[in-house]
């Protein structure tokens, strides 16, 4: 048995969704070992979205791409073409955006829980994501629009990434666990 963390973001509450969020994961023969409601703060997201180059760079790297790919100018958007520097402004628009209302922190567990759950998620990129993922099935927002409005996309939900950063990010959100 492995253990994910699932954080359903303030845009999934708003838009009502946890119901459905949380019944593909089910769906899906996985667990909700502990689930609650949370208000962030600030330190708390800063310290979920690490501080360090190679995280920022893979960032930042991704939304060039996505700029990129819609034959848009980045550094418009950001004030720099550097993907650390987007990136350092992405993790502050993220701290902004996971702030502004209740979310759903959960653990959830099942055989090969990161990889299922990261399937069933989806690209973090809506426009990426597969249509049947969540993501992609329920996110409309656009990392070009994001980036033009100065904030982060809005994505519905966060999924860990491998075992390691699952059981970090555990640790800070569940710290009794």
């Amino acid at each position: 048995m492995e253990r994910t963390l699932v954080l359903l973001k303030p845009d999934a509450l708003r838009r009502r969704l946890v119901g459905r969020i949380i019944a593909r994961f089910e769906d899906a023969g996985l667990d909700i070992s502990r689930i609650q409601t949370v208000t962030a703060t600030p330190q708390q997201v800063r310290s979920h979205y690490p501080d360090e180059e190679e995280y920022l760079r893979g960032m930042g790297d991704k939304t060039l791409k996505a700029y990129a790919e819609a034959g848009k100018d980045c550094s418009s958007a950001f004030g720099t073409s550097d993907p650390v520097g987007i990136a350092q402004r992405i993790r502050e628009q993220l701290v902004e955006y996971l702030t502004s209302g209740p979310m759903i922190k959960a653990v959830i567990s099942g055989p090969d829980a990161v990889k299922t759950v990261r399937r069933l998620v989806g690209s973090t990129l809506p426009a990426d994501a597969d249509p049947e993922s969540i993501r992609g099935a329920l996110s409309d927002d656009s990392a070009i629009i994001a980036g033009e409005q100065g904030r982060a996309v809005m994505n519905l939900v966060h999924a860990s990434g491998t075992p390691q950063e699952a059981e970090t990010e555990i640790a800070l959100w569940f710290p009794d666990l």
